[in-house]
């Protein structure tokens, strides 16, 4: 697979699948911990705890959105997330690959990066639960801290796991499927 039109952290001008230019956005989502080693990308309103996993060193390592400007104008009226990306180390890039082949499945049109283990460990597996947990009429559910640009900007969130030590963030999540492509 050719990753050389991927223009992940990449702010500025891209071209786009159709050949136009799409102007392009980097946003700090936060770190997160890894603590187990075990990286899962999913959904993570409907298939978290699912999703592939990958080894990755134990750590603790920066999340960000590439977020695509993609009105005809390209005036900012149509925004659209466009990667979600993890940095494991800093410096220039020596390689690009493909982590997951099947890709990350999508129900909701959102995509998380978490520590797996974590997520078996910490995350309820009641349905009411879950339900209370992801859209109660509270500020810090997940679809409230997601509609929320005071959180960290609207359309993307860091989320803590309940019962996570303080301070210790099991999940990154932002909408419409922003892995290495959108739905």
């Amino acid at each position: 697979m050719d990753l050389s039109a991927f223009a992940a952290l990449s702010p500025g001008p891209a071209t786009t699948p159709q050949g136009g230019t799409s102007m392009l956005s980097v946003h700090d989502l936060g770190r997160l911990q890894v603590p187990s080693g075990q990286l899962e990308a999913a959904d993570p309103f409907t298939l978290l705890g699912q999703g592939p996993v990958i080894e990755v060193p134990a750590g603790d390592y920066p999340v960000s959105v590439t977020v695509a400007d993609v009105s005809e104008a390209q005036d900012g009226s149509h925004l659209r997330e466009a990667y979600l990306s993890i940095e494991f180390a800093t410096g220039a890039e020596v390689s690009r690959e493909v982590v997951a082949e099947a890709g990350v499945s999508v129900d909701s049109g959102t995509v998380s990066f978490a520590d797996h283990e974590a997520v078996v460990r910490l995350l309820p597996q009641d349905d009411e639960v879950l339900e209370e947990l992801f859209d109660a009429d509270r500020p810090d559910s997940w679809f409230s801290l997601l509609d929320s640009p005071e959180h960290l900007r609207a359309g993307t969130a860091n989320i803590t796991l309940p019962d996570a030590d303080t301070g210790r963030t099991s999940s990154s999540a932002t909408p419409d499927g922003a892995m290495a492509s959108t739905p």
